[in-house]
């Protein structure tokens, strides 16, 4: 989740809000590209979650890390919430997971690198205080009672919320973990183009990235339950967007959206107003019930931006959203898979081609076929692991005419970083059915075999 945003001073004119996104676009020389990945935390003695203080908490993981690693502390109120440092942030989920917003890196050798010292700095401090972290994209023993929720103002309003909207929006809060990557655009036609390709291939990374067969500590029918959480949300503001795929859609047209999302809060002198279910179109005329006479500013808009969760979202660059946290290769093998198929126009043009003539309907069936039965899914004429096969080699072709090297000119371009996906088209096998193929052998259905196999 987001921390406060500094978008801007006072809202004057409606054309501002669409104005906030165009002014993320960039010429493809300044493209970069921003990792974030979740984990969970917990006492490596009882296989129990993390409280936020005490001996071994989340705060002792983030006091570790300002003293011994120079991270700069974010507060709220008398509580440390998060860090910062070269331009990357360490941020509280509400369940605590700690989560990575990673650095704007130009190539996804950097991006790596990136991930692999903050894994490896947490270990630092988690070794020390016998804790340890998984990434899975669900918590697969943790019941929601377990979960304590963090002390952040957002999180307790969001909380009340998801127990009136949906089934499943406290399990996402506390429950879930995501791996995700944020990718630029040069212009409204680029990001139209990028948008529609995002939201139409999510459920192929869906499917590659599925890491989480567990919940409340057994097999929930599902390969992502973290995907079957996503699709219980809020309607309101989650799910595939079909009109993003209609004729028009831009910058405006996702401003209109974002106006009908329901607010959360309104952020003012440290603290979160409640706004639950109001509108931002009566914040802007001046009339929220929570600020009376109060117009919003556009700090106030990139706020709400943050709390609108679809598959894909565009705030001044595009998050793509819909990705099981997991093991370290597929840490860098998200953001290699996107960059593969949005950084390289005859790869975005190839990925379009592959998926223009789908229509809403077969979008949705994908999206939850996915979540279900990862590679194995088929949705009327179209067999996810062929899908995802063809979309894996264009992401490859993509990187290669990136021709990004690294390890000092050693490795001649990005595309190593798919092996990972590559294995998983060859085997037929996600994370989760490994997962699964261990917990009804080795493991004779103990879960807690999971901590010590697949921590960090």
């Amino acid at each position: 989740m987001s921390i406060p945003q500094s978008g801007g001073g006072p809202i004057e004119r409606h054309e501002q809000l669409a104005e906030y996104l165009a002014a993320g676009c960039k010429p493809k020389d300044a493209w970069r590209i921003g990792t974030e990945h979740e984990k969970f935390g917990y006492c490596k003695d009882t296989l129990k979650p993390l409280p936020y203080a005490g001996e071994r908490s989340i705060l002792a993981v983030l006091q570790g890390l300002r003293d011994g690693h120079g991270w700069d502390p974010l507060v709220e109120g008398d509580n440390l919430i998060g860090l910062t440092k070269d331009g990357a942030n360490i941020s509280l989920e509400p369940g605590g997971q700690l989560e990575l917003s990673g650095a704007p890196l130009e190539t996804i050798h950097e991006t790596c690198d990136e991930v692999n010292a903050h894994l490896r700095d947490v270990k630092d401090i988690a070794d020390k205080i016998g804790v340890g972290f998984i990434g899975l994209g669900a918590a697969p023993v943790w019941r929601h009672e377990d979960m304590p929720l963090m002390p952040k103002g957002r999180y307790k309003l969001m909380d009340s919320y998801m127990q009136e909207v949906g089934t499943m929006g406290t399990t996402m809060m506390r429950r879930t973990c995501t791996v995700q990557v944020n990718l630029d655009f040069s212009s409204e036609a680029d990001m139209v183009q990028k948008m529609r390709v995002a939201l139409a291939l999510q459920p192929v990374a869906n499917a590659l990235f599925a890491n989480s067969p567990f919940l409340d500590g057994k097999p929930n029918g599902v390969k992502s339950t973290r995907g079957l959480v996503w699709r219980n949300l809020d309607a309101a503001r989650t799910g595939m967007l079909p009109f993003v795929f209609e004729e028009g859609f831009g910058f405006e047209a996702w401003v209109q959206y974002a106006l009908d999302v329901p607010m959360y809060f309104v952020y003012r002198n440290g603290e979160y107003i409640n706004a639950l279910g109001m509108s931002f179109r009566d914040f802007l005329k001046g009339e929220l019930p929570a600020l009376p006479g109060e117009t919003p500013t556009l700090s106030d808009w990139a706020d709400h931006l943050t709390t609108i969760f679809p598959e894909a979202r565009v705030k001044k660059f595009i998050e793509m959203r819909g990705a099981d946290g997991g093991p370290w290769r597929r840490l860098c093998a998200l953001p290699a898979f996107w960059v593969g198929l949005t950084y390289d126009q005859s790869a975005l043009d190839a990925a379009w081609d592959l998926v223009k003539g789908w229509d809403a309907e077969t979008r949705e069936e994908l999206r939850a076929a996915a979540s279900e039965h990862g590679l194995q899914a088929r949705v009327g004429g179209i067999n996810l692991h062929e899908l995802a096969r063809e979309v894996v080699a264009i992401s490859e072709s993509g990187l290669k005419a990136r021709a990004r090297p690294g390890a000092g000119g050693l490795v001649p371009d990005e595309t190593h970083f798919l092996n990972a996906l590559k294995d998983s088209l060859e085997s037929g096998k996600v994370p989760a059915d490994e997962l699964l193929e261990r917990y009804n052998g080795a493991w004779g259905g103990d879960l807690s075999r999971i901590y010590g196999e697949f921590a960090y």
